[in-house]
Protein backbone atom coordinates (compact mmCIF):
# COMPACT_ATOMS: atom_id res chain seq x y z
CA UNK A 1 0.00 0.00 0.00
CA UNK A 2 1.68 3.44 -1.06
CA UNK A 3 -0.36 5.36 1.82
CA UNK A 4 -0.26 3.05 4.54
CA UNK A 5 -0.34 4.55 7.43
CA UNK A 6 -0.55 8.61 6.28
CA UNK A 7 -3.21 10.97 7.03
CA UNK A 8 -4.41 12.77 4.49
CA UNK A 9 -6.71 15.78 4.11
CA UNK A 10 -8.74 16.01 0.85
CA UNK A 11 -10.71 19.28 0.35
CA UNK A 12 -13.82 19.39 -2.11
CA UNK A 13 -14.02 15.58 -1.22
CA UNK A 14 -17.95 14.98 -1.17
CA UNK A 15 -18.26 14.99 -5.10
CA UNK A 16 -16.01 14.51 -8.40
CA UNK A 17 -12.13 14.60 -8.58
CA UNK A 18 -12.28 15.02 -4.97
CA UNK A 19 -14.32 11.93 -4.38
CA UNK A 20 -12.44 9.88 -6.62
CA UNK A 21 -8.94 10.47 -4.53
CA UNK A 22 -10.61 9.87 -1.10
CA UNK A 23 -11.31 6.50 -2.63
CA UNK A 24 -8.07 5.85 -4.01
CA UNK A 25 -6.06 7.50 -1.21
CA UNK A 26 -7.91 5.29 1.51
CA UNK A 27 -7.79 2.14 -0.89
CA UNK A 28 -3.88 3.14 -0.59
CA UNK A 29 -3.87 2.45 3.03
CA UNK A 30 -4.67 6.49 4.13
CA UNK A 31 -6.50 7.83 6.61
CA UNK A 32 -8.97 10.25 4.49
CA UNK A 33 -10.50 13.58 6.22
CA UNK A 34 -13.07 14.13 3.67
CA UNK A 35 -13.41 17.90 4.04
CA UNK A 36 -16.49 19.94 1.82
CA UNK A 37 -18.97 22.67 2.57
CA UNK A 38 -21.45 20.44 1.71
CA UNK A 39 -22.52 18.42 4.92
CA UNK A 40 -25.31 16.18 3.32
CA UNK A 41 -23.16 15.24 0.41
CA UNK A 42 -19.94 14.79 1.97
CA UNK A 43 -21.44 12.46 5.24
CA UNK A 44 -23.39 10.38 3.12
CA UNK A 45 -20.00 9.89 0.52
CA UNK A 46 -18.32 9.21 3.58
CA UNK A 47 -20.31 6.62 4.73
CA UNK A 48 -20.91 4.98 1.34
CA UNK A 49 -17.03 4.68 1.79
CA UNK A 50 -16.75 3.06 5.35
CA UNK A 51 -19.18 0.61 3.73
CA UNK A 52 -16.63 -0.44 1.43
CA UNK A 53 -14.31 -0.71 4.37
CA UNK A 54 -12.50 2.40 4.09
CA UNK A 55 -11.20 4.72 6.74
CA UNK A 56 -12.28 7.97 6.29
CA UNK A 57 -13.81 10.62 8.24
CA UNK A 58 -15.84 13.74 6.63
CA UNK A 59 -15.35 16.61 8.34
CA UNK A 60 -17.04 20.57 7.15
CA UNK A 61 -15.28 23.28 5.91
CA UNK A 62 -15.60 26.24 4.06
CA UNK A 63 -12.33 27.09 2.18
CA UNK A 64 -12.90 30.91 1.76
CA UNK A 65 -13.28 31.18 5.92
CA UNK A 66 -10.56 30.65 7.73
CA UNK A 67 -11.73 30.17 10.76
CA UNK A 68 -13.85 27.14 9.21
CA UNK A 69 -10.55 26.19 7.76
CA UNK A 70 -8.56 26.18 11.66
CA UNK A 71 -11.27 24.59 13.01
CA UNK A 72 -10.96 22.02 10.32
CA UNK A 73 -7.23 21.32 10.85
CA UNK A 74 -7.51 21.10 14.73
CA UNK A 75 -9.91 18.59 14.37
CA UNK A 76 -8.45 16.27 12.03
CA UNK A 77 -5.15 16.85 14.13
CA UNK A 78 -7.23 16.05 17.52
CA UNK A 79 -9.45 13.14 15.54
CA UNK A 80 -6.43 11.52 13.31
CA UNK A 81 -3.23 12.09 15.44
CA UNK A 82 -1.39 13.53 12.23
CA UNK A 83 -1.43 15.30 9.22
CA UNK A 84 1.25 13.85 6.02
CA UNK A 85 -0.77 14.54 3.01
CA UNK A 86 -3.07 17.74 2.38
CA UNK A 87 -4.76 18.45 -1.48
CA UNK A 88 -5.63 21.25 -2.15
CA UNK A 89 -8.89 20.26 -4.87
CA UNK A 90 -11.75 22.54 -3.93
CA UNK A 91 -12.86 24.97 -6.41
CA UNK A 92 -15.67 26.66 -8.32
CA UNK A 93 -16.23 28.28 -11.61
CA UNK A 94 -18.39 31.04 -11.92
CA UNK A 95 -17.75 31.96 -15.78
CA UNK A 96 -18.66 34.85 -17.44
CA UNK A 97 -17.25 37.50 -20.43
CA UNK A 98 -14.95 39.87 -18.90
CA UNK A 99 -17.61 42.57 -20.18
CA UNK A 100 -20.44 40.65 -18.18
CA UNK A 101 -18.34 39.30 -14.93
CA UNK A 102 -19.71 40.63 -12.18
CA UNK A 103 -17.08 41.95 -9.30
CA UNK A 104 -18.89 39.23 -6.94
CA UNK A 105 -18.48 36.33 -8.93
CA UNK A 106 -14.67 37.14 -10.04
CA UNK A 107 -14.47 37.62 -5.45
CA UNK A 108 -16.19 34.29 -4.98
CA UNK A 109 -13.80 32.54 -7.53
CA UNK A 110 -10.62 33.91 -6.36
CA UNK A 111 -11.70 33.52 -2.10
CA UNK A 112 -12.17 29.46 -3.05
CA UNK A 113 -9.87 28.59 -5.46
CA UNK A 114 -6.78 31.15 -4.72
CA UNK A 115 -7.18 32.22 -0.82
CA UNK A 116 -8.82 28.85 -0.24
CA UNK A 117 -5.46 26.94 -1.12
CA UNK A 118 -3.44 29.67 0.65
CA UNK A 119 -5.94 29.53 4.12
CA UNK A 120 -5.68 25.40 4.14
CA UNK A 121 -1.97 24.91 3.43
CA UNK A 122 -1.50 27.69 6.37
CA UNK A 123 -3.40 26.06 8.93
CA UNK A 124 -1.88 22.62 8.32
CA UNK A 125 1.56 23.61 7.86
CA UNK A 126 2.69 23.58 11.55
CA UNK A 127 2.00 19.63 11.75
CA UNK A 128 4.04 19.00 8.80
CA UNK A 129 6.92 21.40 10.18
CA UNK A 130 6.42 19.78 13.21
CA UNK A 131 7.04 16.44 11.96
CA UNK A 132 9.54 17.73 9.02
CA UNK A 133 7.69 16.02 6.90
CA UNK A 134 4.82 16.53 4.43
CA UNK A 135 3.10 16.17 0.81
CA UNK A 136 1.05 19.42 -0.43
CA UNK A 137 -0.79 18.88 -4.01
CA UNK A 138 -2.68 22.13 -4.92
CA UNK A 139 -5.40 21.90 -7.56
CA UNK A 140 -4.05 24.31 -11.04
CA UNK A 141 -5.69 24.32 -13.98
CA UNK A 142 -4.72 24.43 -18.06
CA UNK A 143 -6.88 27.52 -17.75
CA UNK A 144 -4.11 28.54 -15.52
CA UNK A 145 -1.99 28.41 -17.65
CA UNK A 146 -2.91 29.24 -20.99
CA UNK A 147 -6.04 31.28 -20.12
CA UNK A 148 -9.35 30.52 -21.43
CA UNK A 149 -12.49 32.46 -23.00
CA UNK A 150 -14.70 33.34 -20.17
CA UNK A 151 -12.66 32.15 -17.22
CA UNK A 152 -11.41 35.62 -16.49
CA UNK A 153 -11.61 34.84 -12.55
CA UNK A 154 -10.92 30.86 -12.84
CA UNK A 155 -7.72 31.29 -14.93
CA UNK A 156 -6.24 34.08 -12.87
CA UNK A 157 -6.69 31.98 -9.39
CA UNK A 158 -5.74 28.87 -11.00
CA UNK A 159 -2.22 30.78 -12.37
CA UNK A 160 -1.88 32.42 -8.94
CA UNK A 161 -1.80 28.82 -7.87
CA UNK A 162 0.74 27.67 -9.62
CA UNK A 163 3.34 31.06 -8.79
CA UNK A 164 2.07 29.77 -4.90
CA UNK A 165 3.02 26.24 -5.20
CA UNK A 166 6.64 27.37 -6.79
CA UNK A 167 7.02 29.88 -3.62
CA UNK A 168 6.34 27.11 -1.57
CA UNK A 169 8.75 24.25 -2.86
CA UNK A 170 11.45 26.74 -2.32
CA UNK A 171 10.64 27.82 0.87
CA UNK A 172 9.32 24.22 2.46
CA UNK A 173 11.67 22.08 0.58
CA UNK A 174 14.42 22.07 3.09
CA UNK A 175 11.95 21.38 5.51
CA UNK A 176 10.93 18.23 4.51
CA UNK A 177 8.12 19.36 2.93
CA UNK A 178 7.25 18.52 -1.21
CA UNK A 179 5.08 21.03 -2.60
CA UNK A 180 3.25 20.22 -6.30
CA UNK A 181 0.42 20.92 -8.14
CA UNK A 182 -1.98 19.38 -10.52
CA UNK A 183 -3.14 20.40 -13.69
CA UNK A 184 -6.19 18.91 -15.03
CA UNK A 185 -7.24 19.42 -18.71
CA UNK A 186 -11.45 18.51 -19.37
CA UNK A 187 -12.72 15.91 -16.77
CA UNK A 188 -15.58 14.56 -16.73
CA UNK A 189 -17.41 15.92 -13.18
CA UNK A 190 -21.08 17.61 -11.91
CA UNK A 191 -19.30 20.90 -13.43
CA UNK A 192 -19.13 19.63 -17.23
CA UNK A 193 -22.35 17.76 -16.99
CA UNK A 194 -23.92 20.73 -17.05
CA UNK A 195 -22.12 21.34 -20.43
CA UNK A 196 -24.42 21.30 -24.05
CA UNK A 197 -23.37 17.87 -25.89
CA UNK A 198 -22.17 19.63 -28.58
CA UNK A 199 -19.63 21.81 -26.61
CA UNK A 200 -18.87 18.32 -25.48
CA UNK A 201 -17.74 17.22 -28.29
CA UNK A 202 -15.80 20.18 -29.71
CA UNK A 203 -13.85 19.82 -26.60
CA UNK A 204 -13.57 16.13 -26.88
CA UNK A 205 -11.84 17.00 -30.60
CA UNK A 206 -9.26 19.28 -28.91
CA UNK A 207 -7.71 16.19 -27.32
CA UNK A 208 -5.29 14.00 -28.97
CA UNK A 209 -6.28 11.12 -26.80
CA UNK A 210 -9.72 11.83 -27.98
CA UNK A 211 -12.08 11.79 -24.47
CA UNK A 212 -12.40 13.86 -21.54
CA UNK A 213 -10.68 13.00 -18.56
CA UNK A 214 -12.36 10.84 -15.46
CA UNK A 215 -12.09 11.74 -12.20
CA UNK A 216 -9.69 8.87 -11.63
CA UNK A 217 -7.01 10.09 -14.01
CA UNK A 218 -6.58 13.01 -11.78
CA UNK A 219 -6.48 10.87 -8.11
CA UNK A 220 -3.99 8.89 -9.94
CA UNK A 221 -1.68 12.03 -10.20
CA UNK A 222 -2.51 13.14 -6.69
CA UNK A 223 -1.86 9.76 -5.36
CA UNK A 224 1.82 9.77 -7.19
CA UNK A 225 2.49 13.46 -5.66
CA UNK A 226 1.62 12.51 -2.17
CA UNK A 227 3.32 8.88 -2.59
CA UNK A 228 7.10 8.54 -1.61
CA UNK A 229 7.54 7.74 -4.99
CA UNK A 230 7.70 11.32 -5.35
CA UNK A 231 10.36 12.34 -2.71
CA UNK A 232 12.24 14.18 -5.35
CA UNK A 233 9.70 15.88 -6.98
CA UNK A 234 9.57 19.46 -5.90
CA UNK A 235 7.71 22.43 -7.39
CA UNK A 236 6.27 20.57 -10.49
CA UNK A 237 3.20 21.45 -12.21
CA UNK A 238 2.07 17.78 -13.52
CA UNK A 239 -0.03 18.30 -17.06
CA UNK A 240 -3.60 15.82 -16.51
CA UNK A 241 -4.72 16.81 -19.61
CA UNK A 242 -4.73 14.45 -22.38
CA UNK A 243 -2.29 16.46 -24.09
CA UNK A 244 -4.64 19.14 -25.10
CA UNK A 245 -2.18 22.08 -24.91
CA UNK A 246 0.75 20.68 -26.84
Amino acid sequence: MRLKDKVAIITGAANGIGLAAAERFAGEGAAVAMADYDADMGITRAQELKEKGLNVQFFQVNVADRQSIDSMAEAVKAELGKVDILINNAGITRDGMLSKLSPDDFQAVMDVNLSGVFHCTQAVLPFMLEQGRGKIINTSSVSGIYGNVGQTNYAAAKAGVVGMTKTWAKELGRKGINVNAVAPGFISTGMTAKVPEKVIGQMQGMVPLGRLGKPEDIANAYLFLASDESDYVNGTVLHVDGGIMM
